[in-house]
């Protein structure tokens, strides 16, 4: 079963509430991940399971509009869940189940499949086309450079000063990094780091190989000359992930033009369209996901980028064979996302790619 990180400081407890308001509260966020529209007295009390008159069941909707927890859009309608309604629903209402033997079964299937004699960038991409199908919003994957494997290392001198170190990895891409030379240091120098280190790629990823290195220190030493051992070191620590060597992929955008009934969901799509361009604040909210254990949600204003286009986010971290987390995978959509189903298909697809990392 999914387990979920809630904020640090919850809204009001769902045990301040008595049963009645419990349940009309809940028909109505139900009622609005549902259809997205509002629900009305009339409506809510015909689907109560004891009698209760329109008049009553208003008198409780207001009770909880003065919590906060719900709002009128606009006079004589029915009322819809506030963000602080949607976090209490969230926390302390949702029944989130398992992902079924099926579902199980078919997003293992796809994953290995984009992976299997691929790159493991094509199962990312798959884990985000999934969710993006699952979830009716966009999938999104953001996972370090670092974590692809590598086909080929090679230290190429520029100047006296400088070299490259020349990354090579099994999908083809090639990436450089400008390395800092001690002076004199001889061409031979150069050739023995990019042999020691080519023969112990073996498909690892960068972090991997990094960790290899800093473990086997002495091992190094013996093999191979001091200069060059802090040549390797050094090539190695010049190629540290940063912010710019976070990758983002996301899919699914055009899932959250569907279902549109007015010119302010136009508007509220429209800004989170511009959201998704920003792609360095979208990967650093996805990186608040690594705070806690199993599956985070963001809902609306509880993150500053999603603030206009009042949007939900859903997203789990996924770990390599060290457990260490290399990468978050989830599904960015309105607030109205069904949080039922989605948790625990972001949480069972996060660990899916997790096997994937640690079977190599």
């Amino acid at each position: 079963m999914a387990t979920m990180s809630t904020p640090a400081t919850p809204p009001l407890g769902l045990n301040e509430l008595d049963s009645r308001s419990r349940d009309i509260f809940r028909h109505i966020v139900e009622g609005y991940i549902e259809t997205g529209e509002p629900m009305g007295s009339r409506n809510i009390s015909k689907v109560l399971p004891v009698s209760l008159s329109a008049a009553t069941v208003r008198n409780v909707m207001q009770d909880l509009e003065d919590l906060g927890l719900i709002y009128a859009p606009h006079i004589s309608a029915g009322r819809l869940p506030t963000e602080q309604g949607l976090r209490l629903f969230v926390d302390s209402v949702l029944e989130i189940g398992d992902v079924a033997a099926d579902e199980r079964a078919r997003i293992e299937a796809q994953l290995r499949a984009a992976g299997k004699g691929r790159t493991f960038d094509d199962a990312l991409a798959e884990a985000t086309s999934l969710l993006s199908g699952v979830s009716r919003g966009a999938g999104v994957v953001v996972t370090s450079k670092a974590s692809k494997r590598l086909k080929h290392i090679e230290f190429v001198r520029l100047d006296a000063t400088q070299a490259l170190v020349v990354l090579v990895a099994d999908d083809g891409s090639i990436e450089n990094r400008i390395l800092a030379l001690p002076a004199g240091l001889p061409a031979s120098a150069l050739v023995e780091a990019s042999n020691y280190l080519n023969a112990r790629l073996k498909g690892r990823s960068l972090s991997e190989l990094k960790r290899e290195v800093a473990d086997n220190r002495a091992a190094m030493e013996r093999e191979v000359s001091e200069i060059t051992a802090r040549l390797v070191e050094s090539g190695l620590a010049a190629t540290a992930s940063d912010a710019g060597d976070m990758r983002l992929i996301v899919r699914g955008q055009a899932n959250l033009l569907e279902d549109l009934t007015a010119m302010a969901d136009l508007e509220r799509m429209r800004r989170l369209f511009a959201d998704l361009e920003r792609e360095k604040e979208v990967i650093e909210l996805l990186n608040r996901a690594e705070d806690g254990d199993g599956v985070r949600i963001f809902i609306g204003s509880e993150n500053k980028l999603f603030s206009l286009s009042g949007s939900s986010m859903i997203a789990a971290p996924f770990r390599d064979s060290e457990q260490k987390i290399v990468g978050i995978v989830g599904v960015i959509g309105p607030t109205r996302l069904n949080y039922a189903r989605i948790v625990p298909m972001v949480d069972y697809t996060a660990r899916v790619m997790g096997k994937l990392l640690e079977r190599g």
